[in-house]
């Protein structure tokens, strides 16, 4: 059974490349704190598959992660500190899993890739 973890990430932000990139990594390694330790023992002998997908909005993100919180899925919400690019507190993506794939792609199957 294949595993995966899914962050999506806030396309309005317009964030630049090395941010978005921190932001993700963020969410990747917070959501992996939370998460079930065989889960990730099993996710991580499987190359640690990580999918970046993109919604509009903070609306959609949030959408996305009620859904995934309804599925039982471990999350990760990123709230920026502000020190750099954007304001402080704002939410700039989130992570879901690593979790069974088909468990994730319920949920954010039909997201675009980032």
């Amino acid at each position: 059974m294949a595993y995966k973890q899914v962050i999506i990430v806030r396309q309005d932000l317009k964030l630049p490349k090395g941010k978005l990139a921190v932001q993700a990594a963020h969410a990747s390694v917070r959501a992996v704190l939370k998460s079930d330790k065989r889960k990730v023992n099993k996710w991580d002998s499987e190359g640690a598959k990580k999918i970046v997908l993109k919604v509009k909005d903070l609306h959609g993100l949030k959408r996305y992660l009620n859904k995934a919180k309804t599925a039982k899925l471990k999350t990760a919400v990123i709230t920026d500190a502000g020190l750099t690019v954007i304001a402080p507190g704002t939410t700039t993506c989130i992570a879901v899993g690593p979790d069974k794939e088909e468990k994730i792609d319920k949920i954010t199957g039909r997201l675009p890739l980032m």
